[in-house]
C-alpha cells in the first residue's frame, strides 16, 4: 500500500528555567495509528492542502497552538492579545468539529497559516510491513508568544512539555514510536531553539527520506534482544539491505546527520495488547559510533 502524505510539528519552547522543551501529545487508546503513544502533533494531509498547511492545522487541532498571521498585513506569527486567544479557542472547536475547512475558518477571522514558521526537519516513511502507512514531513516550530498548548481531548488526550533527554529517560513509559525516539535523540544536543533551528537548516541541505526496513533479530545478536524479535533498520544501518525486508530507500552517500543508533528493537517485555515499546540501538560492533 502506498503511504499517505502526512505532516507533523516538533513544537519547541524555552522554559524560564532554561534549556529546551518539546511538546508531546498522547494519542487516544482507540486510535487506528500509534494508539496510546506519545507523539508530536500531526496527521494526514487533506485534499487541496500542502504539507505545511497540514502541519499547522494538525498542531492547532491537537495542541491548540496557532501558527497564524494576518491576511492584510502578513508577517511573522502574531503575538496574540487575550481576546484573540479566546477567538482562536472558538475557531479551534469549530475546526475539530468539522464545521468548515481550516482555510475558510481562518479567512473569516482575517488570518492565514504562517507556513514560513515551519522549518523542515525530516521525512519519515512508515515501513511497508504496517497496514497503515504515511509519508510524513516533520517540521520544527517555536511556541508563539502569548499561546499555550493543550490537548484537544479527541485525537490527543494528554499534552506535556518535556526536555528531549528527559523524554528519552521515560521512553518505555511513554511508548515513543521510532520517529519520536530518533528525533529526540538528535535534539539532545540543542540547548536553545536557535541551536535546534541551526541543526534543522543543516539537515535541509542534505535531504533524504527515512524508510525503516523490518527484520527479525538474528540469533547471533543476543545483546540486542531475543532471536526473532522485531527490528526496524534505518538506512544507515550496515545490515539495512542484508537483513531488512520490504520497501527500501538506501543512502548512497550518508548525510552528516545519519549517525549514531541505527535500529529499533521491539522490547520483548511489553504487554501483548499494549502500545509498542521500542529501544533505539547501535548496530552490533558500532556501540561507540555517533
Amino acid at each position: 500500500m502506498a503511504p499517505h502524505p502526512a505532516a507533523s510539528v516538533i513544537l519547541l519552547r524555552e522554559p524560564p528555567s532554561g534549556g529546551l522543551e518539546v511538546c508531546m501529545v498522547r494519542r487516544r487508546r482507540g486510535a487506528s495509528f500509534m494508539a496510546s503513544a506519545y507523539v508530536f502533533p500531526g496527521g494526514g494531509v487533506d485534499p487541496g492542502e500542502t504539507d505545511r498547511e497540514c502541519a499547522a492545522r494538525e498542531l492547532f487541532e491537537e495542541a491548540g497552538v496557532a501558527l497564524v498571521t494576518a491576511v492584510e498585513e502578513p508577517g511573522a506569527t502574531a503575538a496574540l492579545e487575550p481576546h484573540q486567544v479566546a477567538a482562536l479557542a472558538s475557531l479551534r472547536a469549530m475546526l475539530v468539529a468539522g464545521k468548515a475547512p481550516a482555510r475558510q475558518l481562518l479567512a473569516q477571522a482575517g488570518l492565514r497559516w504562517d507556513v514560513d514558521a515551519l522549518v523542515p526537519w525530516a521525512h519519515w516513511i512508515t515501513p511497508s510491513l504496517e497496514p497503515k502507512r504515511f509519508a510524513a514531513q516533520f517540521f520544527l516550530a517555536s511556541l508563539p508568544a502569548g499561546q499555550a498548548a493543550s490537548a484537544d481531548e479527541v485525537e490527543a488526550v494528554e499534552q506535556r512539555w518535556v526536555a528531549p533527554a528527559r523524554v528519552l529517560e521515560l521512553a518505555k513509559e511513554l511508548a515513543l514510536p521510532p520517529p519520536q525516539l530518533r528525533t529526540l535523540w538528535e535534539l539532545q544536543e540543542a540547548s536553545t531553539i536557535d541551536a535546534a533551528m541551526v541543526l534543522a537548516r543543516a539537515r535541509s541541505a542534505e535531504p533524504h527520506p527515512i524508510l525503516p526496513r523490518a527484520a527479525m533479530l538474528p540469533a547471533r545478536q543476543p545483546e540486542q534482544g531475543p532471536a526473532g524479535a522485531l527490528c526496524l533498520l534505518l538506512p544507515w544501518d550496515p545490515e539495512y539491505l542484508e537483513l531488512g525486508q520490504g520497501d527500501a530507500h538506501p543512502m548512497a552517500d550518508l548525510p552528516s546527520w545519519a549517525r549514531g543508533p541505527s535500529r529499533f528493537v521491539l522490547d520483548p517485555s511489553q504487554e501483548e495488547r499494549g502500545p509498542r515499546i521500542w529501544r533505539h540501538l547501535h548496530a552490533p560492533g558500532l556501540t561507540t559510533a555517533g
